[in-house]
């Protein structure tokens, strides 16, 4: 069902490092492309560039410390209890994952179901984790690209939104690769997140329904 809004859906964004996905979906909101409003930036890295990059923009920068949790026989879950407080706190609607270097818990998955979003640097469901890169070409794959899907307690395993493919080259590097795909992700991620916006995302299982999708499809970006 489309959702007409009053008010902008409310994201938190959950971040370890640079946050160019970040920045993407900041230049979108305040592009007038994506109908959201970032109402914080959390990482558990304190020196994260993402939270930078949200302090430039006035958007809340929040650091919240694992260590006082290190230790503790349910220190992921202690650590996502104190996330999830905050992002009540913060009446947010959908939770993005964006270079976020920890695996969340059920604590948030479950507080958040088909409304916590991830963006994995590979087409899923191949290659899941890290050094995706460098598998895609060590495996002679022709395509490789970026996927947005909703976060389950599997790493890189729930359901697919949108997808973005780019063509292997003959002498890539996993840098160089990376460098294409990341252009990529800063289309997808944004586009992913409107949808949601506008209500548009219907999950069915394993399976992401676009409603009123366009006949050309709007789910993947094919290479060129």
């Amino acid at each position: 069902m489309l959702i007409s809004r009053t008010t902008p859906l409310r994201v938190a964004v959950l971040a370890s490092g640079r946050g160019s996905n970040l920045q993407s979906i900041i230049d979108a909101i305040e592009a007038g492309q994506v109908q959201a409003k970032i109402v914080a930036v959390i990482s558990n890295k304190k020196d994260a560039v993402a939270l930078e990059r949200a302090r430039k923009h006035g958007i809340k920068d929040l650091f919240v410390d694992p260590k006082p949790f290190t230790g503790r026989t349910d220190s992921r879950e202690a650590y996502d209890r104190s996330l999830l407080e905050v992002l009540q706190q913060h009446n947010v609607e959908l939770v993005l994952l964006a270079g976020y270097m920890k695996i969340v818990t059920a604590v948030l998955v479950n507080a958040y179901a088909n409304r916590m979003m991830n963006i994995h640097p590979s087409l899923l469901p191949s290659f899941p984790g890290l050094d995706v890169q460098k598998k895609a070409i060590d495996w002679g794959c022709k395509l490789a690209g970026c996927t947005v899907h909703f976060v389950t307690e599997g790493v890189d395993e729930g359901p697919i939104i949108i997808q973005a493919a780019v063509p292997i080259l003959e002498d890539d590097t996993p840098d160089t690769l990376a460098a294409r795909i990341l252009v990529q992700e800063h289309k997808i991620y944004p586009r992913a997140v409107q949808l949601f916006a506008k209500g548009r995302l219907r999950v069915d299982g394993r399976r992401v329904f676009i409603d009123d999708a366009k006949p050309d499809g709007e789910a993947i970006i094919s290479p060129t």
